[in-house]
C-alpha cells in the first residue's frame, strides 16, 4: 500500500521503468543557452528531476499528454523558459497552471519572484503542491480555484497562461488581478490574427513576440499586454 495518498503508486514494469528517463543534462543546457539563459548544474537536475516526477503521477492521473522524454523538454521546460526574458515584477501568477506550466519551470531557476499557480483541477493542484514540497519551492504557492472565484487580496506585477481561450476573454477575466505597472503575458502557437482583429483589444498596449523554442516544431507567439 502506497503510505502516501497523493504521491502514486511505483510502478514495476520494466518496460515502463525503461521509458522514465528524461532528456540529457546538456540537451537541456543547449536549449536553455539557446534562449540566452545560463542554467546552473543544480537548476538542470532540479528540472529534470521535475520532468520525472511528472512522468510517475501521469501514468496514474494523466496530467500531460505529453509523454515523450525529448517532447517534455521542449514543450514544457524549453517552452516555459522562452517567457523568462518577459516577466515583469516580483510577483506572478500562472493562471490556469495545469502540471505547473510554466510557472514550476520558472521557478525552479528563478527564486527571487514569488509564484502563485492557479487551477480549478483537483489533481493538478494536488500534484503542483507535490512537486513545491519535493523542490522546497518556498516562494511558490499552488491555488485550487477558479479565476472568477479567486481573491487574493493582491494584485500580480505578471499574470501569464498557456492560453486556450481567445485574448481577450483572458484579458477580461485577468485585468482586475493585474497591478500598474504590470504585463499580462498569454502564450499561443500560432499567429491569431483573428483573435486580434477584436475591437474589445483596440485600446490595449499590446505586442505580439515570435518565440523560437529549442527543438520544438512548429509556431510559438507571446502576446505582451502593458497595463502602465
Amino acid at each position: 500500500m502506497n503510505p502516501n495518498p497523493d504521491s502514486p503508486e511505483p510502478n514495476t514494469d520494466p518496460n515502463m521503468v525503461a521509458t522514465r528517463s528524461v532528456s540529457s543534462p546538456s540537451r537541456l543546457a543547449d536549449g536553455a543557452a539557446a534562449l540566452g539563459i545560463a542554467l546552473t548544474r543544480n537548476q538542470i537536475e532540479r528540472m529534470l528531476a521535475f520532468l520525472e516526477l511528472l512522468a510517475r503521477w501521469n501514468r496514474t492521473y494523466n496530467l500531460t499528454a505529453v509523454r515523450d522524454p525529448d517532447e517534455q523538454l521542449s514543450r514544457h521546460l524549453l517552452d516555459s523558459l522562452a517567457i523568462r526574458p518577459f516577466l515583469f515584477g516580483g510577483a506572478v501568477l500562472d493562471l490556469g497552471t495545469g502540471a505547473g506550466l510554466p510557472g514550476l519551470p520558472l521557478a525552479l531557476c528563478d527564486p527571487d519572484r514569488r509564484y502563485s499557480l492557479l487551477d480549478s483541477s483537483g489533481k493538478k493542484i494536488r500534484f503542483v503542491r507535490h512537486a513545491v514540497m519535493e523542490f522546497g519551492l518556498t516562494q511558490v504557492e499552488a491555488v485550487h480555484s477558479r479565476i472568477e472565484s479567486y481573491r487574493p487580496g493582491r494584485k500580480f506585477s505578471t499574470i501569464v497562461t498557456r492560453a486556450v481561450a481567445e485574448i481577450a476573454a483572458i484579458h477580461l477575466l485577468a485585468a482586475p488581478l493585474l497591478d500598474r505597472p504590470g504585463r499580462l503575458l498569454i502564450m499561443k502557437g500560432r499567429y491569431p490574427h483573428d483573435e486580434l482583429r477584436n475591437p474589445a483589444l483596440s485600446h490595449l498596449d499590446l505586442a505580439v513576440h515570435p518565440l523560437c523554442v529549442p527543438f520544438l516544431e512548429g509556431d510559438r507567439h507571446l502576446i505582451e499586454i502593458r497595463c502602465e
